[in-house]
């Protein structure tokens, strides 16, 4: 690229960047005075304080990247605010349009489609700027294809903008929405489906670009942990700022991958009905906890000498690191239950377009209730979905409330889209919509999502084989280091030739190593901690799945750590 491409640039960014600020809400005038000079004044002070403070240089370089970050995020916020409801929009866009087509199908006006849609507050911002329509006409009297071309100019999403321009165009012009909207079905389910895919191939870089940075880190850990010996300088301040910055790497990833990756929960986690399987995972995550605290404790007294403790773990009997990998084991057992209801939620979402499809076709060809035709649909196999369809036909067939024994179905499934989808369907129906008409809908739209969330385990796939690896290559270079380290100020070395002393070449009394391991274990459990979040992010699952990736790391990086200390020892024929 050359220097006039990247003069375009710079150009675009600082123009998206001012475009921002007069986009806030709050006042450009008042954000610089209370947000952007403060950030100011403490950069200059890092700065200050760097060149005054005599101590360990890490420490000192990292003060003023730290003010650094500090400014550049005051600058850049409103850029990110406004970049974050764009992504919010978009991410839901999807499932706001099928929910507006749904209710244009049925017996009420198109000024009613917005305000049912303003009630939904599911959709986050598309649902502030549905009010702002609805606003617009109910207490300003403008038409709502006027209020539709006003919002369409402050929306910072390009599709939510292009959809606004064109149902104002269309209405305008007369046609139905409904038409309008089942016309652009295939438009905006390709739309959908190129953001989404978008997303997934930045997540793709991102892997490369934490690849890259964690690598660096790890490398500088183990400087941090070696050179002490040659210069003098303290290690455990070299070591304690590295695994700052390693900290702060860990953090701007999962940041990061929590804003780029899709919106598309698989778990819907809201209201308090209880199931059978809700309450085993409460009752499997709470044993769990008090297993964990038992054991802790036990490891604690033992450590203190307090009988019968010291009997059943004898101090030295398990290598250190194995201390921190043992109290996690009891996390297996709720890991493994919500690992089986996920994949149990993952059969019905698969299962649920081929139902829909049929209860509208069937709806529609018989003329019937949904409760008769249930009556033959749940005699049909669709796999784990079988038992909450034949669940909601008893309900239905009970004359318990419609709506009520759809929501029981939605949480029997506990799938996010299927909730949404079915009621959806429900709205439909009870306000005189085409039953046909709505399953083949739903249906369509459900089998790209199922598409879509394919392909987007598999590139989670890649993700944890990729922090798996990397959890056991880092741990694998802290120990060296601390081994090489540990092994290195066995050794005293004097220089010194007639009269004149040359001085001590290894520096070895500043080393506190149990406090080094500390910290490496620490690094281990942060490292856990991260990578197990940012893979049940990744791939929209619950985070209580996050569980069995947690003590899967844990147990990764300790193993390695224990088998670097011994294979070194070994090596070296070194008794430590």
């Amino acid at each position: 690229m050359g220097v006039a491409g990247r003069t375009a640039q710079a150009t675009e960014a600082v123009g998206s960047i001012l475009d921002a600020y007069e986009r806030m809400e709050m006042d450009a005038r008042t954000y610089v005075l209370a947000v952007l000079l403060p950030a100011a004044v403490i950069f200059i002070g890092s700065i200050t304080l760097a060149l005054m403070w005599q101590t360990v240089f890490f420490v000192r370089l990292l003060l003023p990247v730290l003010g650094a970050v500090i400014l550049a995020t005051g600058v850049a916020y409103p850029k990110v605010a406004i970049d974050r409801r764009r992504i919010e929009m978009e991410n839901r866009f999807h499932l706001m349009v099928t929910h507006m087509t749904v209710l244009s199908t049925t017996n009420i006006d198109r000024m009613e489609v917005f305000r049912k849609l303003a009630e939904e507050d599911e959709y986050g911002e598309l649902t502030v700027e549905i009010r702002r329509i609805v606003q617009l006409v109910d207490t300003w009297n403008q038409s709502l294809d006027d209020a539709l071309r006003r919002r369409a100019k402050e929306v910072p999403s390009d599709s939510v903008t292009d959809l606004f321009d064109r149902l104002a165009y269309t209405l305008g012009a007369g046609q139905e929405m409904s038409d309008f909207l089942f016309e652009e079905q295939s438009v905006i389910i390709e739309n959908y489906r190129t953001i989404y895919e978008q997303s997934l191939e930045n997540l793709d870089v991102m892997k490369d670009l934490y690849l890259s940075m964690v690598l660096s880190m790890t490398f500088a850990l183990v400087f941090a942990i070696v050179l002490p010996i040659l210069t003098g300088t303290n290690p455990t301040w070299t070591v304690a700022a590295v695994i700052a910055m390693f900290v702060f790497v860990q953090l701007g990833f999962f940041l990061i991958i929590r804003a780029i990756v899709p919106y598309d929960p698989v778990w819907y986690l809201e209201s308090g009905y209880r199931t059978r399987s809700k309450q085993l995972l409460v009752g499997s995550s709470a044993v769990a906890a008090a297993l964990f605290v038992l054991i802790v404790l036990s490891m604690v007294a033992s450590t203190f000498g307090v009988a019968p403790f010291t009997a059943l773990v004898p101090m030295g009997s398990i290598p250190e690191p194995l201390y921190l990998a043992i109290p996690t084991l009891p996390f297996l057992f709720p890991a493994l239950v919500f690992r089986r209801e996920e994949q149990a939620i993952i059969e019905r979402d698969e299962e649920f377009p081929s139902f829909i499809r049929a209860l509208g076709a069937s709806e529609s060809a018989k003329q019937s209730t949904t409760s008769t035709v249930l009556r033959t649909l749940r005699k049909k196999d669709f796999g784990s979905l079988t038992g909450t369809i034949d669940s909601l036909y008893r309900r239905l067939n009970m004359r318990i409330d419609t709506t009520r024994a759809w929501r029981y179905f939605a949480e029997d499934t506990k799938s996010y889209v299927i909730q949404k989808f079915s009621e959806m369907y429900l709205i439909g129906r009870e306000m005189g919509g085409e039953p046909k008409r709505l399953g083949e809908l739903i249906s369509e739209n459900m089998n790209q999502i199922a598409q879509l969330r394919e392909r987007r385990r598999q590139v989670t796939v890649t993700l944890v084989g990729l922090l798996y690896g990397i959890s056991a290559a880092s741990a694998f270079a802290f120990f060296t280091g601390l081994e090489i380290a540990v092994i290195m100020s066995g050794f005293e070395i004097d220089v010194g030739t007639g009269q004149a002393e040359f001085g001590q070449l290894l520096h070895t009394e500043l080393y506190n190593v149990p406090l080094l391991r500390y910290l490496l274990l620490l690094v281990i459990l942060f490292n856990a901690v991260m990578s197990s979040l940012t893979i049940r992010t990744a791939d929209g699952g619950h985070y209580g799945n996050a569980l069995l990736h947690f003590v899967v790391l844990i147990w990764v990086g300790c193993l390695t750590a224990v088998a670097t200390e011994t294979l070194i020892t070994s090596l070296l024929d070194i008794d430590l």
